[in-house]
């Protein structure tokens, strides 16, 4: 009679285990007061597994029970939700996140849907989105070499010449050169969790944001970033932290 208990209480924590270490396609969508929801990062923290959601915020990761999934992005505050065995067996698996709020120095124009000056005739093509270091340079009109002979056409743009001589235009360039590296920094911080710098590319703690900087001047490491092609950027970090490291060494 024991032997028989023993057989069934066995069982039972077999079938358990084997449930909850079964790898199931997660099918979720994230909800929030942002209309836009693409974009938003979701890593497995226990596969270090990534993905983004798409325009309608839906998304796809195999799991397991017992995952944390963390939710990121530059419009939402970071969250970390534990998939239980009731997410699993859901057909929808939903996230509601908090919209961050962000203080804003100027006016944000939205595009409103299906009315846009394609739509209008006036271009027959989106025009590109600046950002606000993009924009300040353009609006400071870069001063070009053949500027002066466009002086007799009354075609020669004095800010730009004046901008070019204060120094100003060199200034605009660096801040969006440093901008451009604070988004790297923030898609590597998105991508990668810290322990994998510590542990697998031995770079000490203390260095760890040193590094950060130094691999960012890379412009292999940004394009692999910028196509959120993870597996590409485990292969120039590890290049790039032999070569850190020799660095370190010669100090």
């Amino acid at each position: 009679m024991k032997l028989f208990k023993s057989i069934i209480i066995f069982l039972f924590f077999a079938q358990t285990f084997a449930q909850t270490s079964t790898l199931t396609l997660l099918k979720g969508k994230i909800t929030s007061q942002i209309k836009e929801l693409n974009d938003v990062y979701v890593a497995n923290l226990r596969s270090e597994s990534t993905t983004t959601t798409d325009t309608n915020g839906s998304f796809s990761m195999f799991v397991k029970v017992g995952d944390t999934l963390q939710f990121s992005g530059l419009q939402v505050v970071t969250k970390k939700a534990v998939v239980i065995e009731n997410d699993i067996t859901k057909q929808l698996y939903v996230v509601s996140l908090e919209a961050k709020v962000n203080p804003l120095d100027e006016v944000e124009i939205k595009q409103y849907k299906n009315i846009n000056a394609v739509s209008l005739g006036i271009l027959q093509r989106r025009a590109k989105v600046y950002t606000p270091a993009e924009r300040k340079l353009r609006t400071a009109e870069e001063f070009h070499w053949y500027s002066p002979l466009l002086i007799p056409f009354g075609g020669m743009p004095v800010d730009g010449l004046i901008n070019s001589i204060s120094g100003r235009t060199a200034m605009l360039k660096k801040e969006l050169a440093v901008e451009k590296k604070e988004k790297l920094l923030q898609k590597i911080e998105y991508l990668f969790k810290e322990e994998y710098f510590l542990e697998n590319l031995k770079i000490p703690k203390e260095y760890l944001r040193g590094f950060w900087y130094y691999a960012v001047e890379d412009s292999k490491l940004a394009d692999a970033l910028n196509t959120k092609n993870k597996m590409m950027a485990r292969f120039i970090f590890s290049d790039l932290a032999t070569k850190y490291l020799e660095l370190l060494t010669t100090k």
